[in-house]
C-alpha cells in the first residue's frame, strides 16, 4: 500500500524550475532523479568521506564520517518520505545534501569558521551548503559565466533548507534571542529567494521536514553506536547515579531546555526499557550485532511514530510541499534527544576532548587569517578564480573562508603544515 503515495504528479512544472534554464534532457530519467544524481557524483559530496561527524576520520575503521552518516540519512528519509508520499528522489538529494556545508573538524569546526566570519554575517553549515549546491560546486554556468553550482531543480534546493530563512529573519528562541541556525548568506539571497518564492514565510517544505526528521534519527541512534564501539560508552553506565544526572544536564543543555528532568529521566527510561537494548558490550561479533539490531530497531521506533502520527493528522495520501507537516510524538522528541544527550555527555563533552577541540579551532582561524593575508597564494584554482573577482575585503574574506570549509579533516592539516612547517599533533 505504501508504494501508492506516491506519484510524479503531486509535483507542478514549477516545482521542477532550474534558476539557469536547461534545454530537454532524455527523458529516461525524471528531474528529480537527475538532481540526485548530480548530488551523488559531487565532488562537494567525495569531501565527506574525510570530515569528521563526531570522531575524527582516522581515529578507527568503524566510526561514521560525515559521508556514510549522510548515506545512512538519505536511506532513513527516502523510506519515510515515500510512504508519506514525496518523491522520494527529492528527499534523497535533500538527505545526500544536507550536510554539504560542514567544515573540518565537525561542529567544532563550525563554531571556528562563524568566530573568523564574524564581520561578514558569520558561518552557518546550512547556508553554506545552499552556497555549495548554488554557487560553489562546479557544474552549471549563467549565460554571463556566473556559477549556478549544480542549478537542481526548486523543488530539490527547497529541500536542502533546513532553516528557510537569512539569518535577520531568524526566529526568536524561547529566552528571547535569535536563532543562530539560517538557511542563507546575505550575498546568496537572490538565489535563496527565487527557491522560496511563493512560499510560506519561515515553514520548511514537507520534504526537508522529512530530510530533518532523518537527521535527527540517524545521528542520535549512530552517535551512539559509534561512542559504544569506539570504548567511549557502555549504555549501563547510565545506571550510576551521578553519570545518569550528567547525562540528563547535558541533554537540557544542549538540546531540551525547556524540559524537565524528570521527563528527560522518564525518556531515558522508556528507551532502557527497549527490547534488545544492549547495557553492556564486550566487542565479541554477537554483541556487536546486538548493536546493531538495537540501532536498527530504534531507527525504526522513531520513523513509524512519525509515520503513524502524520497520518493520524492528515487525510491527505500525498504529503507534498507544503501539503503539511511531519507529525512527531512528544515522547518520540524526547527520546531523540536523550540519545544525542548520551554521545554530548561520553563524547563531545569528555574533558579528555577539550585541548583536542580548542587545537582544532586555532588551526582553522590560523588557517582563515593566513589565507586572507596572502591572497591567492595559497588558494585552490577556483576560489583563487573567485578572489580575483571579488569587490571589497568582505567578499574576499567569505571567499577565504569558502576555501577552508571545503577542506577535508586531513587537507586542513596538510595545508597548514605546508603553511606553517610541522606536523600539528591532532589526530
Amino acid at each position: 500500500m505504501a508504494e501508492l503515495f506516491w506519484h510524479a504528479d503531486h509535483y507542478s512544472p514549477r516545482d521542477k524550475e532550474r534558476w539557469r534554464p536547461e534545454p530537454p534532457k532524455s527523458a529516461y530519467r525524471t528531474d528529480f532523479e537527475r538532481d540526485r544524481a548530480r548530488v551523488l557524483h559531487s565532488s562537494a559530496l567525495r569531501r565527506l568521506g574525510a570530515k569528521t561527524q563526531v570522531l575524527a576520520p582516522v581515529t578507527d575503521d568503524f566510526i561514521r564520517t560525515r559521508l556514510t552518516h549522510s548515506l545512512e540519512v538519505a536511506q532513513v528519509g527516502r523510506e519515510l518520505g515515500r510512504v508519506l508520499g514525496c518523491d522520494p528522489d527529492i528527499v534523497d538529494a535533500a538527505c545526500l545534501s544536507h550536510d554539504l556545508g560542514h567544515p573540518p573538524f565537525g561542529h567544532n569546526g563550525e563554531k571556528a569558521l562563524h568566530e573568523a566570519a564574524a564581520g561578514i554575517g558569520g558561518f552557518e553549515g546550512n547556508a553554506q551548503t545552499l552556497r555549495i549546491l548554488t554557487r560553489l560546486e562546479p557544474k552549471v554556468l549563467h549565460d554571463d559565466g556566473r556559477p549556478a553550482g549544480l542549478n537542481l531543480t526548486r523543488a530539490s534546493l527547497d529541500a536542502a533548507c533546513k532553516y528557510p530563512w537569512a539569518a535577520a529573519d531568524a526566529p526568536l528562541k524561547p529566552n528571547g534571542l535569535r536563532s543562530s541556525k539560517f538557511g542563507a548568506y546575505d550575498d546568496d539571497l537572490p538565489v535563496f529567494s527565487w527557491i522560496r518564492r511563493g512560499a510560506p514565510e519561515g515553514r520548511a517544505c514537507m520534504e526537508a521536514q522529512v530530510m530533518d526528521l532523518s537527521d535527527d534519527i540517524s545521528y542520535s541512534v549512530h552517535d551512539v553506536e559509534d561512542a559504544i564501539v569506539g570504548g567511549h560508552l557502555q549504555l549501563k553506565w547510565v545506571e550510576n547515579v551521578d553519570q545518569r544526572a550528567r547525562v540528563i544536564g547535558y541533554t537540557r543543555e544542549w538540546y531540551l531546555p525547556e524540559t524537565s528532568p524528570a521527563d528527560v529521566d522518564a525518556a531515558l527510561a522508556r528507551l532502557e526499557m527497549t527490547p534488545g537494548w544492549v547495557r553492556e558490550s564486550s566487542g565479541s561479533r554477537a554483541d556487536m550485532a546486538r548493536i546493531k539490531n538495537m540501532t536498527s530497531g530504534l531507527i525504526g521506533r522513531f520513523a513509524s511514530a512519525a509515520f503513524e502520527a502524520t497520518r493520524a493528522t492528515y487525510d491527505a495520501a500525498a504529503l507534498t510541499r507544503y501539503a503539511g507537516s511531519v507529525v512527531v510524538p512528544e515522547e518520540t522528541w524526547l527520546e531523540i534527544a536523550v540519545l544525542k544527550g548520551l554521545a554530548t555527555t561520553f563524547v563531545m563533552e569528555s574533558d579528555m576532548r577539550q585541548p583536542l577541540y580548542a587545537r582544532q579551532r586555532e588551526i582553522l582561524l590560523e588557517l582563515v587569517d593566513e589565507l586572507n593575508r596572502t591572497g591567492e597564494k595559497w588558494l585552490e584554482p577556483m576560489f583563487a578564480g573567485d578572489l580575483a573577482e571579488a569587490a571589497g575585503d568582505a567578499e574576499r574574506l567569505r571567499i577565504v573562508v569558502d576555501q577552508v570549509a571545503s577542506l577535508t579533516d586531513r587537507s586542513a592539516l596538510d595545508l597548514y603544515e605546508r603553511i606553517f612547517g610541522g606536523t600539528p599533533s591532532l589526530l
